[in-house]
């Protein structure tokens, strides 16, 4: 929640109670070089032993509520017929309005059963922006992505408050090119990941779901993190100011033909799903569940987890935990543009963003000043944070890289984990890297798988860059900070 100060301040208070707390450490400047190194500069390589401040991701990385935590002690374990299952599906019918889903271990394998149902070569996926392992699903099913937002929404620097919508010219140009029986499904994302969490508007969703029917086109949502998109539609869209975020999700859902979503955001839960009134579509599904994940009343997921997700589908409607993360995000975003840093606006859902071109105009995009960005942010600071741009696009069928739209490095705000200490922290060392911004170079692979090769591959930073940023660092701070 934001609260005005008497001197007219603005701040993101927590409304919540700290009961439980996990050590961290602050590793020093020769470990974290030492780290970094033997991860190849790629964070997602990096140990927790080695971390300050895990920013990552807030993917599994959520804290969990007092009664998320209580419904993990009576989950029911049983292999078929649990009734944890029934639970989650009183959940998913009251806050989303559907009669049928089935749990899923996580978001890419719900990606991956769509993939499955209606991905075939030849058929073309229009949507409001990818992410990584939903393209890897789709085009691995035969189909091709095509992406239709607004030209403004690359733009790093922008008031669009609703940078996430779909380019509705564009839809239309889809259809009459390719054919709507060659469109299985056009599909939203809650909030957009890969262009800085930003959202779409509740407008922008019913014209979507209007030109869509109109041409017998379903309309599928991933709704990993509807609660925030929810909480923008109230705080930016005329007409909404007034309704709560139960409503603005059921509204949205309603406007849907089948939603699913990674559990480890909005709900806060290690698991997924996939929901719809369709039982074409539920059938379907359930035919491929026990093949890929497991029997219907678990889909790869532990009961616990099942337990603990009808809880949090719940909760996310609470205004307070829909703008838990937003709130601080939005501290985050002004703090860094107070300091002259190139972050992303407006501020979006989950995470920070800082425009590594912008960043790091000398270091061209053929070597990934993401990347670079986001292992040097963590030699000045322990932060993990992670790279969003050309490092996470794979490589064209002739071996060249495909270069992203946007070249971003994103520092994840996982739901009532960190505090405003710790925001003023990351955005202090950010400053101190931006005046020092000339010591970061490029980096080469030197390990690099065929796909998704930002999860696991390996580079070297071109001129021993980090050793050189380290020491210069290590001469201002010291080597213990």
């Amino acid at each position: 929640m934001i609260v005005r100060l008497s001197d007219g301040r603005e701040l993101p208070i927590e409304m919540y109670k700290v009961r439980i707390v996990q050590k961290t450490t602050l590793p020093p400047t020769a470990q974290r070089l030492a780290a970094i190194e033997e991860a190849g500069y790629n964070t997602f390589m990096l140990w927790t032993k080695d971390i300050f401040i895990d920013m990552l991701t807030d993917s599994g990385t959520n804290a969990m509520s007092d009664n998320q935590l209580a419904a993990m002690m009576v989950s029911d374990d049983a292999y078929a017929g649990g009734e944890s299952y029934r639970k989650l599906g009183s959940a998913v019918k009251d806050v989303l309005g559907f009669d049928y889903y089935v749990p899923a271990h996580q978001g890419r394998a719900a990606e991956h059963l769509l993939a499955k149902i209606f991905c075939r070569p030849g058929t073309v996926v229009p949507m409001n922006y990818h992410f990584t392992t939903t393209k890897a699903h789709f085009e691995m099913g035969g189909a091709r992505v095509l992406e239709i937002y607004h030209d403004d929404a690359m733009e790093t620097a922008s008031d669009n408050p609703f940078k996430g919508n779909i380019d509705l010219a564009k839809f239309q140009q889809v259809i009459d090119k390719y054919g709507a029986e060659n469109i299985p499904f056009v599909r939203m994302e809650a909030t957009t990941n890969l262009i800085g969490g930003q959202p779409f508007s509740m407008a922008n969703l019913r014209g979507v779901r209007e030109l869509a029917a109109a041409h017998k086109i379903p309309v599928i949502l991933d709704c990993s993190l509807i609660s925030e998109n929810a909480y923008f539609i109230k705080r930016r869209e005329d007409g909404y100011q007034d309704a709560t975020i139960e409503d603005i999700v059921k509204e949205m859902m309603s406007l849907t033909d089948l939603v699913y979503l990674s559990g480890r955001k909005s709900t806060c839960v290690r698991g997924g799903l996939l929901a719809t009134n369709n039982p074409e579509y539920f059938n379907q599904l359930k035919a491929w569940l026990p093949v890929y994940e497991g029997f219907i009343t678990y889909g790869g997921m532990s009961s616990k987890e099942i337990e603990a997700m009808a809880v949090g589908l719940r909760e996310m409607t609470d205004l307070d935990v829909a703008s838990s993360s937003a709130d601080l995000i939005k501290d985050f975003v002004e703090k860094m543009v107070a300091r002259g840093l190139p972050a992303v606006t407006p501020p979006g859902g989950l995470a920070g963003h800082v425009d590594a071109m912008k960043f790091l105009p000398h270091v061209p995009q053929s070597q990934y000043p993401a990347g670079a960005l986001a292992a040097a942010l963590y030699l000045v600071s322990g932060v993990r944070s992670m790279e969003r741009g050309t490092i996470s696009m794979d490589r064209d069928e002739h071996g060249r890289d495909v270069l992203s739209d946007l070249e971003l490095c994103r520092m994840a705000v996982p739901r009532r984990v960190y505090t405003m200490s710790h925001i003023d922290y990351v955005v202090d060392r950010l400053a101190w890297l931006h005046a020092h911004r000339e010591l970061v170079g490029g980096l080469e692979f030197y390990e690099e798988p065929p796909v998704l090769r930002f999860f696991t591959g390996k580079l070297h930073a071109l001129d021993n860059w980090g050793a050189k940023l380290a020491a210069a660092f290590r001469d201002e701070f010291g080597d213990c900070v």
